[in-house]
């Protein structure tokens, strides 16, 4: 299989279309920004659009958030299955047209029950946009190395989970919250046009995969199979669960509970912004130390930032500054758990990372956008729903960890390729 040169990626197809490293880093950030966008540019005009349609149960505009999130997460077995058989692009550029369609569509919602209908749609049929770039990665690298261009991605990614907020608090402030949705479906056909001209086709012909109900039924339940990826997929599930509980509630724990609704984007985006600094500095040590220590390291400190936060939400449940630097504690420490346990979980599915892919953030994504839904839904105007959750989901998360690893973590590099190399001749 063709890999990337050191500066560019070329295509995989014979075309002479191919992309440099850099601009490669940006446009998938890019294609995941979207979904980003899709959540946490809509957290500022939750309260409006609840006034729109005179919503009487404050929980309920939650749904905005996490039907949208459930519906990626179902719609993600799909795209897998039909990149490894028609390639990258084509499959790419049908979740960005529909991304663009079903945005506009709720934009013109008439009710509330017709919007959430319109942000399942626009998620199930979007998930391509999480699973594809993942599976574009994997064809081209591997191990601690995909690691570690998977934290670079991230690292660019996370500006829009910081900005966001703050960019759906601008619109509203010249335009209704349906403007919000007319400014995504501009996005999509932009970069739509940017993947259309630059990136190349990275599944090289001789590897794809024919559609049959056979092939189907043997990559899909594959990661189910495999012990040394299980544990990190419904591990990583839970941990973006608890995660996304907090994105869920956040607009009423932050404006309501503590009573800073003004300050909302600027403290959303300051917590959100820990993530920046988590994945940059884990794609400078990755290779260096292994995703497997780097992850677990810090899945242990997540148990320990879940102890305190659970502490506070106890002691000192009224007290908003001790609660941002915990929170942001924990959204800092996902991003030395997220890209990782995703290179280790994607690591030996390198024949069908179409699939594997699909399959991987089927059950990350129906996972945490349970649990995030979940969570939203227990809040009862206190942080300690969101407390346990952290918890709860951290301690199991380590379990799994163990499960898959056979109680030992913190393995070194080599250790967790000579690892892999006896389960792939165990599995042959």
């Amino acid at each position: 299989m063709q890999r990337a040169s050191n500066d560019r990626i070329h295509a995989a197809d014979g075309t002479a279309r191919s992309i440099r490293m850099r601009e490669f880093v940006v446009l998938m950030a890019a294609l995941m920004s979207l979904n980003a966008l899709a959540i946490d540019a809509m957290l500022p005009a939750l309260d409006e659009i609840a006034e729109t349609f005179a919503m009487t149960d404050p929980n309920r505009r939650q749904l905005i958030v996490g039907i949208y999130l459930l519906a990626s997460g179902v719609g993600a077995l799909i795209p897998g299955s039909l990149a490894d058989r028609f390639g990258r692009r084509p499959v790419l550029f049908g979740c960005l047209t529909l991304y663009a369609i079903f945005s506009a569509a709720c934009a013109l919602a008439t009710s509330y029950d017709v919007l959430l209908v319109m942000r399942f749609m626009q998620g199930f049929c979007t998930a391509g946009l999480m699973v594809l770039p993942a599976a574009i990665i994997r064809d081209r690298f591997e191990g601690d190395a995909m690691a570690r261009l998977l934290s670079l991605i991230f690292l660019v990614f996370m500006i829009v989970p910081v900005l966001a907020p703050s960019l759906g608090q601008l619109v509203l402030q010249f335009a209704p919250w349906q403007a919000i949705f007319g400014l995504l479906t501009t996005l999509s056909c932009a970069v739509l046009a940017w993947a259309f001209i630059r990136l190349p086709e990275t599944l090289d012909p001789a590897e794809r995969q024919p559609i049959d109900a056979r092939t189907v039924l043997h990559n899909l339940p594959l990661t189910l199979r495999t012990r040394v990826a299980v544990g990190y997929v419904f591990g990583g599930g839970l941990t973006f669960g608890a995660v996304f509980g907090y994105i869920n509630s956040a607009q009423q724990l932050i404006g309501e509970h503590f009573g800073a609704g003004d300050a909302f984007p600027l403290i959303f985006g300051l917590t959100a912004s820990t993530l920046f600094f988590s994945s940059f500095t884990n794609s400078r040590i990755v290779e260096r130390f292994g995703a497997r220590r780097v992850s677990h390291t810090a899945l242990v400190l997540f148990v320990g930032f879940s102890i305190a936060q659970t502490t506070a939400a106890h002691f000192a449940p009224d007290n908003l500054w001790l609660f941002v630097p915990l929170i942001a504690g924990n959204l800092c420490l996902l991003g030395f758990t997220g890209s990782n346990f995703g290179s280790i979980a994607m690591q030996p599915f390198g024949h069908v990372a179409g699939a594997a892919s699909s399959v991987q953030s089927f059950i990350r994504m129906t996972l945490g956008a349970g649990v995030g839904i979940a969570i939203g839904q227990f809040y009862d105007g206190s942080a300690m729903p969101l407390a346990l959750a952290l918890l709860l989901c951290s301690l199991a998360a380590l379990l799994l960890v163990l499960f898959s690893e056979r109680g030992k973590l913190f393995r070194r590099p080599g250790e967790a390729r000579r690892y892999l190399a006896v389960h792939d001749v165990m599995k042959g």
